[in-house]
């Protein structure tokens, strides 16, 4: 009798498993089923709305040349566009014709392009940073960047660069600052132009969900959308890591699944756009709920488990896990032609702009258009977010997470200082969604070891935990990295692959890295 494979969710993680079951371990397509609790297929990675009614998407990606997992998965998978060009092809590609430059990465409380030459150091900080490097992961535990740093260091270029790059805040988890040191030492000399950041054609949705969902759909794979897994069934034993049933909640009604021996599972666990609020033109978004269901099923499996991780570490501090995104739609060139006057960048290759004055830590991007595959002539799209939305504005004397679409687009127009005609001409054309996510960086929460379970726990058969929240040494989370990586992982193990995921690339293993670094450090 065939396998089947039980994939719960449908984002990034659970795509690319489906994907690596067909391509590398044999699957037929038609024995695999993924199970997602929204109407929509693609978790994290979305895009939606319309030019009438403004788009919308939560956030953005980057990708850079060391994404070995990503682009070996997305080498074997056909664009929209082209059926002979691959979704990697498409995107380094891309990156050869239309590389970010960016020459305006920061713009002070006077609207004026800070000079990022140098990153600001003081021989503190320069310290503290190599210390940190240098720091075993162990002894990092339960640790925040706030502990390995002093004040200084999160006034400094570096800093305002790299927390609006990652999305990182100081609270948040020492070892994780420490693994993006490591994984992105490489990208540090040309971190203040970008240069170094791939990214997609269109939206992460249409260039990457929608190619992968077509290939899967064209080997038969199943997606059950509207489908909920609330609880996993285990054999015998007390601590026993078989599944033996999977019970579903679709349209209201309960099923039950039976898992044969030889099936798999694997269990997207934690979810860092759940509960996500999104908001109008006109109107805030409404407060998130209070309880969370894609975290319901990792805290079911975890209760009295170790080994299944500790999901209270990544969803019980929400106040330390939210920001705020907004997507902007505008049918006038008004405000791209302003932003390529200050960046001295055409639309699509200035990349990031962060308003280091902003109360709310505004950073916005205007990529290359179009930006949704269905976008009409005329119409452009770019997007922003704020780090700190639960506070007032500078000119909006309320938090972010208060305030309308309209409003964060006044607060954004009095940070770029754009004459009154102009700045009445891009309100009057634009249409603006705002998007609450209460767990948008629960991964990077402080932790300890052990928080985050095995891809494969031990003395799993058919058990495999997939995504942000599976642990995986060395490689960073809120990556699409690593997603693929865990999913690589969990596929090459349970069916125990001669096949294994690519390395991680570990550029300070190298001295010319590590040399090259070291002097953007020292610039002054």
């Amino acid at each position: 009798m065939m396998a089947k494979a039980y994939l719960v969710g449908s984002g990034i993680a659970a795509l690319a498993a489906a994907t690596f079951l067909i391509r590398d371990g044999g699957f037929d397509g038609t024995d695999i089923h993924l199970f997602e609790e929204q109407r929509t297929i693609g978790g994290s990675l979305d895009a939606g709305g319309s030019a009438d009614a403004g788009y919308t998407m939560r956030g953005g990606r980057m990708f850079e040349a060391e994404f070995r997992c990503t682009y070996d998965l997305l080498s074997g998978i056909p664009t929209l566009d082209d059926p002979a060009v691959s979704v990697t092809q498409e995107i380094l590609a891309g990156h050869e014709d239309f590389a970010w430059d960016d020459i305006a990465r920061l713009v002070d409380g006077n609207g004026q392009v800070v000079d990022t030459k140098s990153m600001g150091f003081s021989e503190r900080d320069r310290l503290e940073l190599v210390r940190c490097l240098a720091t075993p992961e162990g002894h990092l535990d339960g640790k925040r960047i706030t502990d390995c740093f002093g004040e200084h260091f999160f006034i400094t270029n570096f800093w305002f660069m790299w927390c609006t790059t990652f999305a990182f805040q100081p609270w948040h988890s020492a070892i994780e600052f420490r693994r993006y040191l490591r994984r992105f030492v490489h990208l540090f000399p040309e971190f203040a132009s970008m240069s170094g950041i791939h990214r997609t054609r269109y939206n992460q949705y249409d260039s990457i969900v929608r190619p992968l969902v077509a290939w899967l759909r064209e080997r038969g794979v199943t997606l059950h959308t509207g489908c909920r897994v609330t609880d996993l069934g285990f054999g015998p034993g007390l601590r026993s890591s078989t599944v033996e049933t999977l019970y579903v909640t679709r349209d209201g009604r309960q099923e039950k699944i039976a898992v044969a021996p030889q099936d798999l599972v694997l269990v997207t666990n934690g979810s860092m756009t759940d509960a996500s609020s999104l908001g109008t033109h006109t109107s805030a978004p409404p407060p998130p709920p209070q309880r969370s269901d894609a975290w319901l099923l990792w805290h079911r499996l975890a209760r009295g488990r170790e080994d299944f991780g500790n999901p209270g570490a990544f969803d019980k501090q929400v106040q330390e896990s939210l920001w705020e995104s907004f997507t902007v739609t505008a049918k006038d060139p008004a405000f791209l032609d302003a932003l390529a006057r200050l960046s001295g960048r055409e639309t699509g290759r200035g990349g990031l702009m962060t308003f280091t004055g902003s109360n709310w830590l505004l950073t916005i991007v205007a990529n290359r258009q179009p930006v949704y595959r269905d976008q009409p002539e005329g119409v452009s799209v770019w997007w922003g977010y704020g780090l700190f939305p639960d506070r007032a504005g500078n000119s909006t004397p309320k938090p972010m997470t208060m305030c309308s679409g309209r409003e964060i687009l006044e607060e954004v127009l009095h940070h770029l200082h754009l004459d009154e005609p102009t700045a009445a001409r891009v309100l009057e054309t634009s249409t603006v969604v705002p998007c609450v996510m209460p767990y948008i960086t629960s991964q990077f929460l402080a932790r300890r070891g052990g928080d985050r379970p095995q891809v494969v726990p031990e003395g799993s058969v058919n058990l495999a935990f997939i995504g942000q929240f599976a642990e995986v040494p060395d490689d960073v989370v809120f990556t699409v990295e690593y997603s693929v990586r865990t999913a690589w992982t969990a596929v090459s193990r349970l069916l125990k692959l001669d096949k294994h995921p690519p390395a991680v690339h570990k550029g300070h293993h190298d001295p010319h890295v590590l040399a090259a670094a070291l002097e953007t450090m020292h610039r002054r």
